[in-house]
């Protein structure tokens, strides 16, 4: 099963993600190809240039890609092979395309109160303070018609957080994950 994790800014996607998959070592995470450099922090990623993003695009490469806070990001198709269950951080403006080039795609939705999306943009110091405003008046974006997601609400401790998302992509198991 491949799972396109979503959610505004700050929200602690890529928290979540790592914390699960520390826990849960069924689960593979997809590194992006990002065109920012490398060295620039956050999540693990590829850092490209936007003539080597293209490249590698128009080549085949990308089983998705999007723009978004002006970056390209890229899901290569080949870490979406094989067994067990895929995560992808993803963008909620992609996912009807998301949802027509990978069928079964299963959206999970990160999401938290705006005081703590604020408090975490600020804290993590790579945007400037008018990026962290205009962040959160994209956090209330809806998703596209016919996008049901599996909602997690991270507004507490990250191990409440790794344990909503954990029960989020296992939702039959009944099992209360902690560390």
């Amino acid at each position: 099963m491949i799972f396109a994790v979503v959610g505004p800014s700050g929200a602690g996607k890529d928290t979540l993600i790592a914390g699960a998959c520390a826990l849960d070592p069924r689960l593979r995470l997809v590194r992006r190809v990002i065109t920012r450099p490398g060295d620039a922090g956050g999540e693990d990623f590829e850092g490209v240039t936007e003539a080597a993003f293209l490249a590698r695009r128009d080549a085949g490469e990308f089983a998705l890609d999007w723009q978004a806070h002006g970056l390209r990001y890229g899901i290569p198709a080949a870490q979406l092979q094989g067994d067990g269950p895929v995560l992808f951080n993803g963008s909620r403006a992609a996912l009807p395309a998301a949802m027509a080039l990978i069928p079964g795609l299963v959206v999970i939705l990160v999401t938290a109160p705006v005081e703590v999306l604020a408090a975490r943009l600020a804290a993590r110091g790579r945007e400037t303070v008018e990026d962290v405003r205009a962040r959160l008046e994209r956090a209330a974006f809806t998703l596209p018609d016919g996008v049901v997601p599996r909602v997690v609400v991270n507004d507490g401790t990250a191990q409440e957080g790794i344990a909503r998302f954990l029960a989020a992509v296992y939702p039959e198991s009944g099992k209360r994950w902690s560390r």
